[in-house]
């Protein structure tokens, strides 16, 4: 069977993932672009990047996924249901390229954009979601791609197999947490931490097999 994995997922020090409000013009809030200052110096997102340990678990992110599961904060900023022109953040050709399903408690038709990503809009829990990606992944794997609140659901509800968390030294004070809900996480997951010269940490979670 297919696993899920998490990628690139970056909170701050008191564990939030996203800060506030979140608009249009602000998409991860107060945080701005800070949590994500590490990526963008690596060439997973800059061809002309660093090279590094950065860069290469940043470009495990792409590797073998054949559909995506994100949470309607993440496709658009609050009231984007209300826009049916609205196709989200990327423009004509998002970078997924995979089937993209999007939790939503107000479903609309399928949207077939450039570059083999079509959005589809479900309103289901995480497992009924996940079975739909699966079948869409045709044995690739499915990514939880954000944002913190549905990671969170999905690992609460035991579906994920492969987490990818990076601790970015900033302090946000408000937004939303990553961890809430998951005491004892490391019950089931084994962990491995890295430091990088960029200053952050990568903390990889592999679930137990045994």
């Amino acid at each position: 069977m297919s696993r899920v994995r998490v990628h690139n997922l970056s909170f701050s020090l008191d564990g939030f993932a996203t800060g506030e409000p979140q608009s249009e013009q602000a998409p991860f809030g107060h945080a701005g672009e800070r949590l994500h200052t590490w990526m963008f110096a690596t060439r997973f997102w800059d061809p002309a990047g660093a090279a590094g340990v950065d860069d290469a678990l940043a470009q495990q992110h792409s590797v073998g996924i054949g559909a995506e599961i994100m949470g309607a904060g993440k496709f658009g900023p609050p009231g984007w249901q209300d826009d049916p022109e609205w196709r989200g953040w990327w423009g004509p050709n998002p970078p997924f390229h995979t089937p993209t399903f999007v939790l939503t408690h107000r479903p609309r038709p399928p949207v077939e954009m450039e570059g083999g990503t079509t959005f589809h809009f479900l309103d289901a829990t995480p497992a009924a979601a996940l079975d739909l990606a699966r079948a869409a992944a045709d044995g690739l794997d499915v990514r939880i791609g954000g944002g913190p609140t549905v990671v969170r659901d999905f690992v609460a509800a035991g579906l994920v197999d492969h987490l990818h968390l990076v601790q970015v030294p900033i302090v946000l004070g408000r937004g939303v947490r990553v961890w809430d809900g998951l005491e004892a996480l490391e019950d089931t997951y084994d962990i491995e931490a890295v430091a990088t010269p960029s200053g952050v940490t990568h903390l990889t979670f592999a679930r137990r097999t045994t």
